[in-house]
């Protein structure tokens, strides 16, 4: 199998790793630097983003529903949502990012295609806890900056060089997955906290011009396990009330 590279011209890492690692960071710290009005109940909202061209969906009566990309993804109960707090802080990278290169050269390709779909966790970030603070994390990002990019195999190179880079272990190699009607990839990873472990699981798709993916992390695999049992790829997924 040939193995992805992205081309010198992007940033060396995609957003989505980017946000996967603030997700990792969140996940092992219990402090955040946004207050407790970033708790946010689970009645029907639409999730905002800048990128309108991408459906953001939307989460009504705990549940996440994206019909363009269809899925939908059940939210545990009493989980907060911090959705709009990290495409804020991605945002503000990005914008970093361009004032960096303005001085420098040429501004580097854009990835503002990225976005986060969907971030919660079990406990506010503010919270201290004993236990892993379990997390979903849904972003897509155009499979426009990956020139090449021909399936989701591809998209795990990276993910899996960063995640071995912040001390995760990689169980084995990425590798398919059926839910309902939808093929994904799946990639395992596992990393010493401590007196715990920290499980994550990751798996990509490509749909519709995006590279999707489902990022969960938990203290124990049954407990990953049954986060991705939260996932829903059925034909009316992202249409089912």
């Amino acid at each position: 199998m040939a193995f992805f590279r992205r081309p010198r011209y992007f940033p060396s890492l995609p957003v989505v790793i980017l946000i996967s690692f603030l997700l990792i960071l969140d996940a092992v710290s219990a402090t955040a630097e946004y207050s407790s009005a970033s708790q946010s109940s689970q009645a029907a909202r639409k999730i905002t983003h800048a990128d309108s061209s991408l459906d953001a969906g939307s989460v009504t009566n705990g549940v996440y529903r994206n019909k363009t990309l269809g899925f939908t993804c059940r939210i545990p109960a009493g989980w907060v949502l911090r959705t709009d707090e990290m495409n804020a802080r991605d945002e503000q990278s990005a914008g970093n990012q361009s004032a960096d290169s303005s001085k420098t050269g040429p501004a580097a390709a854009s990835s503002a295609g990225a976005k986060v779909l969907l971030a919660a966790f079990s406990r506010p970030p503010d919270a201290k806890g004993e236990d892993v603070n379990s997390s979903i994390l849904i972003v897509a990002e155009s499979a426009a900056a990956y020139p090449g990019l021909k399936d989701a195999l591809q998209y795990f190179d990276p993910l899996t060089e960063v995640a071995k880079a912040q001390g995760f272990e990689i169980d084995e190699d990425p590798y398919e997955i059926a839910i309902e009607t939808k093929t994904l990839v799946r990639g395992d990873f596992h990393k010493d906290v401590g007196t715990r472990v920290m499980h994550q699981s990751t798996l990509a798709m490509l749909e519709r011009g995006y590279a999707v993916s489902f990022t969960v992390i938990a203290g124990t695999d049954d407990d990953v396990e049954d986060l991705i049992d939260s996932l829903d790829f059925g034909a009316n997924a992202g249409t089912k009330k």
